[in-house]
């Protein structure tokens, strides 16, 4: 953690530096009582790396521990630098104002309200009483109010809001927690809210959709329990099947609605409050999530979210009904339309959301950043991102390295961004899909806040090879040197990036579409990775993917496909009885159309579902492999249901058993599901034998499925391999642009060779 400090007797006077996730957070206060309890002189300040403090004393050694093994609760201490210094005249211990000028520094990113915030917030007796605007430096907004660094109180949306003369002594204590705790604020001093929680409530009790102004955006709330208010958000929000998250006031409260292991509720309780998804109950109504097994929950992380809990537990005046279960389970949906980014700004509610909601909550504090809630999920025993979002962004991810600074465009859909800073990645919120025109307004003011508030100037630009995504354009914009990375290798690189393997390794990547080095639709690839150099070792036999991109919303396509493949179109008539187009297209491929072919993993899903009648359209991305999924309670291998020939993986006996055999929808997908995982298991196994590689990085979004995702780390533990999967970001595209980056970095550092394998 830094340079080593000899320890010996007597008074010493130290200069220490510490970096990392320390401003903001309470770092200063921190050190000021660990100095005065144990009697050092010296002083602590904010600079532009980090902090800055010196210690003189007999008990520096005891100090620096502390230091290192008990910061505040939302610090994250990267390194401590020591540097003995010459002993001086000093009597006492200060706190000095921040340096000014450029800063290496970063902000944490939002935090749930903390105990004692909460302590007071439901105090009679405490100026904060019943106020949905409290926080202290150990939790609240933070990334969502700050327009640029160093991270002071002008610099951030609570700029226009005063101190009155409490909050100020607050604020100027170094014994207080509120000391320079930037949003502090109070009933006379801080914003105000448009409705009271008794009136959400009110409303929502009585069946109507509410509106709700939080720290990175709005959101959409009715009563879970109550099928029409459901529903009618569902036609209102023109969400067709999408699952919707839930919100509930406590832990205590997460047995009524759903299982959680032990692990489960830890990640629900986590600082950043992640929607988690979890083992339903069934119990809420049908259309929170249609035909899934699972559900996501959330617990309340604003003071506003906990006090319309509060009323709704009729306003009770003891502590206790903070832990009793309750009834009142809400839906909590981003608030945006059409696959827009979500709103923030009150005008925007106002106009945007009035045909949905019956109740708009607003206040006045403003929203700079926007920002989703993060999804997550336990998988093979730890937490993993679906997306990652508040609460986690703009934490950044350790390359190990410096390097140049990249700036990684993403994908197109579920869209993210990396900026890189010497050894550092930030990886931007969930910003979605570039298909319209907000969303890319959204996706390129996200860039620029990234490189504004990291104070860099880009070297390089990479992007994918697909030419027509957005962010291919984007980064085609820029004048700078332009990397171009393959779809499937940059998934696999930021898993690599994320574990810091330096060996080469196996990655085998399971996913919906991506275009190959030569213009080739693929998605279930298996590769060899080498720093900044990929080379594919083999994949999924192709299949017909006729209309090509409309197969991934219309399953059925697949279907027909893979009878084609199969030579089996005579059965179209008999699987594909209710939808015209499905017969009409066997015709065209009998009479010699040749659709396009994919080795996509997501298209194997689709096709699947479609021959066991499971799907045939779908309404959002995944939704037949999600429903498949949910129906699996036990995998298990179809002997002989797939074929190993040369560099290809084929499931054509396993989808031929699909069409000649009658088998209920759970056994249909026990079967898929199992025959994959070992089929893909032996897949890996044979290359790893051949490259002698043990270590395999599993990547793109068909890792989103739990099931796959365990069954396959399992089954290559068992052969005696090593698998890596996403951890601190999501496993499809939303971790794209941290491969990206990785592999431009790799390919900079060797870019005097004749390694050109990313470019084009």
């Amino acid at each position: 953690m830094g340079q080593a400090h000899a320890i010996r007797s007597g008074p010493q006077r130290l200069r220490v530096r510490v970096r990392g996730a320390v401003q903001g957070v309470g770092f200063r206060p921190f050190v000021y009582d660990l100095a005065t309890r144990m009697r050092l002189d010296g002083f602590v300040k904010n600079d532009a790396g980090g902090v800055l403090l010196e210690v003189q004393g007999d008990r520096v050694d005891a100090f620096l521990e502390s230091l290192s093994c008990r910061p505040p609760p939302l610090a994250r201490v990267d390194a401590i630098d020591v540097e003995e210094l010459a002993l001086r005249e000093s009597s006492s211990f200060v706190i000095l104002d921040s340096a000014d000028g450029p800063t290496e520094t970063r902000i944490v990113p939002d935090a749930a309200i903390c105990e004692e915030c909460l302590d007071d917030l439901f105090d009679p007796a405490s100026r904060f009483y019943l106020y949905p605007f409290i926080t202290c430096t150990h939790c609240g907004p933070r990334y969502t109010l700050t327009r640029r660094l160093p991270y002071d109180r002008a610099q951030t949306s609570m700029a226009p809001f005063a101190m009155c003369p409490a909050c100020a002594r607050d604020y100027r204590d170094p014994r207080n927690r509120r000391f320079h705790a930037e949003p502090i604020c109070c009933p006379a001093c801080g914003p105000k809210l448009s409705s009271s929680p008794e009136q959400i409530v009110a409303a929502l009790r009585a069946g109507k959709i509410v509106a709700t102004k939080g720290v990175g955006g709005f959101h959409l709330m009715c009563d879970a329990r109550n099928g029409e208010a459901v529903e009618e958000l569902r036609r209102r929000k023109a969400r067709d099947a999408k699952p919707f998250a839930v919100m509930i006031a406590n832990v205590s409260s997460v047995e009524t609605v759903a299982r959680a292991a032990e692990q489960e509720l830890a990640l629900l309780q986590d600082v950043a409050r992640p929607i988690v998804l979890l083992q339903s109950r069934g119990v809420l109504a049908e259309a929170i999530a249609p035909r899934l097994n699972r559900i996501g929950v959330m617990l309340p992380y604003t003071s506003l979210h906990h006090l319309i809990f509060h009323a709704a537990a009729g306003a009770p005046a003891t502590r206790a009904w903070r832990g009793e279960p309750q009834d009142l389970v809400l839906v909590a949906t981003s608030a945006n339309l059409g696959g827009d980014p979500l709103v923030k700004d009150n005008d925007e509610a106002h106009e945007r959301l009035a045909a949905i909601a019956n109740l708009i909550v607003t206040h006045d504090r403003e929203i700079v950043t926007r920002i989703d809630d993060s999804v997550m999920s336990v998988v093979a025993g730890a937490p993993a991102f679906l997306r990652r979002a508040r609460g986690f962004v703009p934490e950044p991810i350790e390359l190990g390295a410096d390097g140049p600074c990249v700036v990684a465009a993403g994908a197109h859909l579920k869209a993210t961004i990396t900026v890189t800073r010497g050894r550092e990645a930030f990886v931007s919120q969930h910003v979605g899909d570039l298909s319209n025109a907000a969303t890319g307004r959204f996706y390129r003011e996200t860039a620029q806040r990234l490189i504004d508030l990291l104070d860099v100037t880009p070297e390089l630009v990479v992007c994918d090879l697909h030419p027509d995504y957005y962010s291919t354009r984007w980064a085609e914009e820029h004048g700078l040197p332009l990397i171009r990375a393959q779809h499937h290798a940059a998934h696999l690189a930021a898993v690599v990036a994320e574990h810091q393997v330096e060996a080469p390794a196996l990655g085998l990547a399971l996913d919906g579409h991506g275009i190959g080095h030569a213009g080739q639709s693929w998605g279930g690839e298996l590769m060899r990775l080498d720093g900044g150099s990929w080379r594919r070792l083999g994949g999924l036999a192709p299949l017909p993917a006729p209309s090509g991109d409309r197969a991934a919303r219309e399953p059925w396509r697949m279907g027909v496909g893979a009878l084609a493949k199969l030579g089996r179109l005579d059965a179209a008539a008999r699987l594909f009885a209710h939808e015209p187009r499905a017969l009409e297209m066997a015709r065209l491929i009998a009479q010699g159309y040749a659709p396009p072919v994919t080795s996509s993993m997501g298209r194997l899903f689709d096709a699947a579902a479609a021959l066991l009648g499971l799907s045939t359209q779908q309404h959002y991305e995944a939704q037949a492999a999600m429903e498949m999924e949910a129906l699996v309670v036990a995998p298990r291998a179809m002997e002989h249901g797939f074929l190993l020939a040369g560099d290809e993986l084929d499931f054509s006996p396993l989808l031929t058993a699909f069409v000649q055999e009658r088998m209920n929808s759970r056994e249909g997908a026990e079967l898929f599901h199992g025959t994959v995982i070992e089929g893909l298991a032996q897949f890996v196994a044979k290359a790893a034998t051949e490259q002698r590689i043990d270590r395999i990085a599993l990547g793109g979004g068909c890792l989103m499925n739990r099931v796959l995702a365990e069954g396959l780390m399992e089954r290559l533990r068992s052969l005696g391999l090593r698998p890596l999967i996403a951890r601190r970001l999501p496993p499809n595209d939303g971790g794209l642009s941290l491969g990206q980056a990785a592999m431009a970095r790799a390919f900079a550092e060797s870019r005097n060779s004749q390694d050109l394998a990313l470019c084009v």
